[in-house]
């Protein structure tokens, strides 16, 4: 199973009003998202509002995601949770849905106990109890901590441990880990202003919330360079740096479903306790598209 390219991190839509999925429209923004050339997505991640989702809505997204995806497309399943124990549970239920791999991040709420002992502890348990292959989920901004590069090291012994995806933003973070990759560890980052950056160091590819409503820039990115072209996504990198950094980064969710919407594809409301763009938000959001 290669992790490599540019995946997106669905949003999970919702009916305004009723705050009920839209199944729908989620479906439609998965064939839309591959058909543009992205090498797979993620669902129930940060920027599909997982905490927010009940357990039935996250299996009813997942299976309609695996069935709007074609098989030569990857479906990571977003099953972190605060107990070890649903995680496994939330990992079993990935598989049996169609899932090919799982994204994990760490429990958070007790952070000040998140030793690296016990974060040992809980990701080994779940590596070995998960049927399907495992990615770290590293992203400071929510967990209020990071994996330490000596934690991860131990990880990604695991033969279950696939890789990690880091969203912290730090390059030096990432450098990190970057150092402990190999042909059994890969490493992927979750930063889209900085995607160039993060490639040219040796991240493999990237999940990436702006893919969403940028997969020709990120993918152009990308692939110049694959071909070795570094100037050129250096210049592409430059051009999105804007819209990344301020619709992910600062205005998050709420951001990067008004840009969908602003591209013709299904963003719609985020759920409470969340809020959504106010009308100068959304045209901030527009002058960053344009």
């Amino acid at each position: 199973m290669r992790f490599e390219g540019i995946f997106g991190p669905v949003v999970s839509t919702f009916t305004r009003g009723s705050e009920a999925l839209d199944v729908a429209a989620f479906s439609a923004n998965v064939s839309a998202h591959l058909s543009a050339g992205l090498q797979g997505i993620v669902v129930c991640g940060s920027t599909g509002e997982a905490a927010l989702l009940t357990e039935e809505e996250r299996l009813v997204l997942l299976d309609a995601a695996r069935d709007a995806t074609p098989i030569e497309k990857l479906v990571i399943m977003g099953t972190g949770a605060e107990s070890t124990r649903l995680t496994i549970h939330r990992s079993h239920e990935a598989q049996t849905a169609g899932a090919d791999a799982v994204l994990v991040v760490a429990p958070h709420y007790y952070s000040n106990m998140m030793s690296d002992g016990a974060l040992r502890d809980h990701y080994c348990r779940v590596a070995d109890a998960s049927p399907l292959p495992m990615l770290l989920y590293n992203i400071p901004k929510y967990m209020h901590f990071s994996l330490s590069p000596t934690l991860v090291e131990e990880l990604a012994r695991h033969q279950n441990v696939a890789g990690i995806k880091d969203s912290s933003g730090d390059r030096d973070i990432l450098g990190g880990y970057l150092a402990l990759q190999s042909d059994s560890f890969i490493v992927l980052t979750g930063n889209g202003a900085q995607l160039a950056a993060g490639l040219a160091a040796g991240a493999r590819g990237g999940i990436l919330a702006a893919s969403l409503f940028a997969a020709p820039q990120t993918i152009a990115i990308y692939e110049a360079h694959k071909r070795g072209d570094q100037s050129t996504a250096d210049a592409l990198q430059a051009k999105l740096r804007p819209a990344a950094a301020t619709i992910v980064g600062e205005l998050g969710v709420a951001g990067v479903k008004a840009a969908l919407d602003l591209v013709g594809l299904h963003g719609g409301p985020v759920r409470s306790p969340l809020l959504d763009l106010d009308v100068a938000g959304v045209r901030r959001v527009k002058e960053l598209l344009t």
